[in-house]
């Protein structure tokens, strides 16, 4: 993590600022300008021009901060810390991007988040659709090198073209195939639909024991044996 100058700074207390009233940043976090130094950054990608069947995506950045209101981001009983009082994090704002050209949003995505990583500091990216998990790999795989890539997705989003177009939310993961960056990342993909018929029959024979919780998490774990994770998610629950 960066060089910490100060003690974190957390969220605005809701028993002194209401939750209707105050800043709109992620859980009422403190704006990346309003403090020293950040270890990790919550970046918004309002981008949905990738989309294949229903746009609105671009929403969404907005439509999380303004949810986030309701957090209650003190202590974390199930891991046991208090993650605001360790680390700074802060709100980065959402990307000034494009929503009329895919590949000049792409660079504009990765351009701002490349920004954002540098001195080993940690980016979650909230979207948008899924088109913007490609520049948020470009970006960490020029900070880190190759990396592995857990994937939690109701489809591969492996496509290599739609309607002719070669970056769209269901192709991005074949862009990553195809760059050299990414010759020797791991892809593990959890819960995807198209593999549903699959997924039934392993229930049928309850080959499945475990929780899905712990299922996704070993999965997780077996991709990280490649060094940096990436982790994407379409579902809003993740």
């Amino acid at each position: 993590m960066p060089g910490r100058i100060s003690e974190p700074v957390g969220p605005v207390d809701g028993r002194k600022v209401p939750r209707f009233a105050g800043s709109g940043s992620f859980g009422r976090l403190p704006e990346i300008d309003r403090v020293p130094d950040y270890d990790v950054a919550v970046l918004g990608a309002p981008f949905d021009s990738g989309t294949s069947y229903r746009p609105g995506a671009r929403f969404g950045p907005m439509a999380v901060r303004q949810a986030s209101r309701h957090l209650r981001p003190g202590h974390h009983v199930e891991l046991d810390c208090s993650p605001f009082s360790a680390i700074q994090v802060v709100d980065a704002g959402d990307v000034p991007v494009t929503p009329f050209s895919i590949d000049e949003a792409m660079a504009q995505i990765a351009g701002h988040a490349a920004d954002l990583l540098q001195g080993d500091r940690k980016v979650i990216a909230v979207g948008g659709d899924h088109t913007i998990a490609l520049p948020m790999l470009r970006s960490v795989a020029s900070a880190h090198g190759p990396v592995a890539l857990v994937h939690f997705d109701a489809h591969l989003d492996t496509w290599d073209t739609y309607f002719n177009a070669p970056t769209t939310h269901g192709t991005i993961f074949r862009r990553v195939e195809v760059a050299p960056a990414y010759d020797h990342a791991e892809i593990t993909s959890i819960a995807a639909a198209t593999m549903i018929f699959d997924i039934i029959a392993l229930l049928s024979r309850r080959a499945l024991s475990r929780s899905p919780q712990s299922w996704a998490a070993s999965m997780s774990l077996r991709a990280s044996s490649a060094g940096r994770v990436n982790i994407t998610s379409w579902l809003p629950a993740m």
